[in-house]
C-alpha cells in the first residue's frame, strides 16, 4: 500500500503505538444487540480518528479525541472523560490543551461528516489528505 494512503498511516500508527485492533476489549452491558453493535463500531473506529486527526495518544491527544466525540455524538461519557482529562492535566498540559488543542477541536467536530457511521476500511486506498477532505476533517494543530 503507498505510504500517503490512509491505510499505510493508521497501520503506521498503530505500529507506533504498539496497538492492534484485535486487542480492543468486548463491549459490555449493553441492553440490545444494535446498540452493542454501536459502542463495539465506535471502539473500533477509535484509531481511524487518531489516524485522521493527527492526535497522539497522550492524556491530551485522548482529551482533545473526546471533544470531537463529543461534538459528534453528544454522549455524556464523551464529556465525563474530558472533565476527568482535563483534571488530571499538570499546568503546561492545561496551558497547551486550551491554548492549542479545545478551540480547534470544538469546531472541527462539528464541521467534519458523521464519523461514526462512516465506512473507514472502504477508504484505506485512498491518500490521507483526500479522505480528510472528503471527510471535512481539519487535522489538529501541530505543536512542537
Amino acid at each position: 500500500m503507498p505510504a500517503d494512503t490512509f491505510g499505510a498511516a493508521y497501520a503506521r500508527f498503530m505500529r507506533s503505538s504498539y496497538f492492534s485492533p484485535d486487542d480492543r476489549p468486548a463491549v459490555g452491558f449493553i441492553d440490545t444487540d444494535e446498540l452493542a453493535y454501536v459502542a463495539m463500531r465506535a471502539h473500533e473506529v477509535h484509531d481511524f480518528w487518531h489516524t485522521l486527526l493527527g492526535l497522539p495518544t497522550n492524556l491530551i491527544g485522548e482529551t482533545a479525541l473526546k471533544v470531537i466525540e463529543l461534538r459528534q455524538m453528544h454522549l455524556p461519557m464523551c464529556l465525563l472523560s474530558v472533565i476527568e482529562g482535563t483534571a488530571r492535566f499538570s499546568e503546561k498540559q492545561t496551558k497547551l490543551f486550551y491554548q492549542h488543542y479545545f478551540h480547534w477541536a470544538v469546531p472541527a467536530g462539528m464541521q467534519c461528516t458523521d464519523l461514526i457511521c462512516v465506512y473507514y476500511e472502504q477508504h484505506f486506498h485512498e491518500g490521507l489528505e483526500d479522505v480528510c477532505t472528503k471527510l471535512k476533517i481539519v487535522p489538529a494543530p501541530a505543536v512542537s
